[in-house]
């Protein structure tokens, strides 16, 4: 309970700065990033206010029917839209911003007040709070905050115990979304993931603030699948689960200068549970910073399942990687079962290649800093170590485990790693 509590205290502070960030882009509006839109709209472009809609800001009316309205309004525009949430909270339950629009792209969701969610979980009919779906251009900006009201939702979470049990809702979806720039909101105490992104292309993420306990539980920061081209950068991610979950089908991915910690690292997978996947391809993650995690950079695919039809999983390169009391730094394990120790299944049929570890440095929380299992089945090729220095947190040296690897080294390395 304490951690909740400084978690919300946390939020607090967040909520009356997140929009102090500062702002090092050139324009009169403010708050402009690579996307060009500020916070002053432009000459030509409609403002839709939800308090026009009738939206009350007490942080108790459910205002899902005026964000509706607003939406559908500033959707059918045909013109430059912007949707404004202005100062103040605004409960609202589940809602979806649907496509296709007849706005001219992209169309503008202007967060600059804070969404909390109701908390009444028959309000969701499945596990989504805040939908974006079908929509080509979107920007969602404006220093704003989502809170996702956690810790009342949080017990109803039994997955720890229950392989069948459904997933809360999270926070904000872009769901067959493409050409979409998200950035400066901040997400707070997510029912479930803080962010989900499924089937969509072009997407662009920085700026962000994720917040959540490290008790929090399935709480991942942002959570990618079958999506191309997603790029995150210079945010800063706190949470329970995942700090960044890329799933199946995901394809040239990019994570920048992210700060993580606390949470279960950054990770691939897991893969190979489901029939139906599609091959991960073009990851990368670079110059980013992991403090007291449970995981650092992490792979992990499903021993050999009958219905499920194995899929490639290649080009990922890990480089310029600061680790801080990391338990687990680095870690491929072709064994995973869900959080079981062991499961008695066939070896992995997923094939790894080409896994590019450069320039990781830091401490290990756990002697054991590196940990390859690849499957005995289908080898991992082509797995690289390049300058990695990884001590024990109260100093001395760390060790490695690798199995059914090919693996090539070079330049200064501790622990050694033989395969």
């Amino acid at each position: 309970m304490a951690k909740i509590e400084k978690a919300s205290l946390t939020g607090v502070i967040l909520l009356l700065c997140v929009a102090c960030v500062p702002i090092d882009a050139k324009g009169k509006g403010g708050l402009v990033d690579g996307d060009g839109i500020g916070l002053i709209p432009a000459k030509d472009e409609k403002i839709f206010n939800v308090l026009t809609f009738g939206a009350k800001p007490d942080g108790k009316t459910d205002n899902v029917e005026a964000f509706m309205e607003a939406w559908r309004a500033a959707c059918q525009n045909p013109g430059k839209s912007r949707l404004l949430v202005p100062a103040g909270v605004f409960a609202v339950s589940a809602i979806i911003f649907g496509g296709p629009c007849k706005a001219t792209p992209p169309i503008v969701f202007q967060l600059s007040g804070t969404l909390k969610a109701v908390t009444d979980i028959s309000m969701y009919a499945s596990p989504e709070w805040l939908l974006f779906e079908d929509i080509k251009g979107l920007v969602i900006f404006g220093g704003g905050a989502v809170d996702g009201q956690g810790p009342k939702m949080w017990a109803m979470n039994d997955c720890k115990t229950n392989p069948s049990c459904s997933r809360l809702p999270s926070s904000i979806i872009l769901n067959k979304v493409t050409d979409a720039s998200v950035r400066r909101i901040a997400s707070i105490n997510p029912m479930g993931f803080h962010y989900f992104i499924s089937q969509s292309s072009n997407i662009r993420m920085q700026r962000l603030r994720i917040i959540a306990p490290d008790s929090s539980p399935n709480t991942d920061g942002i959570h990618i699948s079958q999506s191309d081209n997603v790029r995150i950068g210079r945010s800063a991610i706190e949470t329970g689960d995942d700090c960044v979950g890329i799933l199946q089908g995901s394809t040239r991915i990019t994570i920048n200068q992210v700060t993580c910690g606390p949470g279960h690292g950054i990770s691939v997978g897991s893969l190979g549970k489901y029939a139906d996947e599609e091959d991960v391809s073009g990851i990368q993650v670079k110059n980013c910073t992991l403090k007291g995690t449970d995981n650092g950079l992490r792979i992990k695919t499903w021993p050999f399942k009958p219905n499920v039809i194995p899929i490639r999983a290649s080009g990922f390169l890990f480089q310029d990687i600061i680790m801080k009391d990391v338990k687990n730094p680095i870690i491929i394990d072709q064994e995973y079962c869900g959080g079981a120790k062991s499961c008695k299944m066939p070896p992995s049929k997923i094939r790894l290649s080409n896994v590019f570890f450069y320039n990781i440095k830091g401490t290990s929380r756990t002697p054991e800093a590196i940990d390859v299992k690849c499957s005995s089945a289908v080898p991992c090729d082509n797995v690289h170590f390049h300058d990695i220095n990884l001590s024990a947190e109260q100093g001395g040296p760390t060790t490695a485990v690798c199995t059914n690897a090919k693996v090539n080294v070079a330049g200064p390395l501790m622990p050694p790693v033989k395969c």
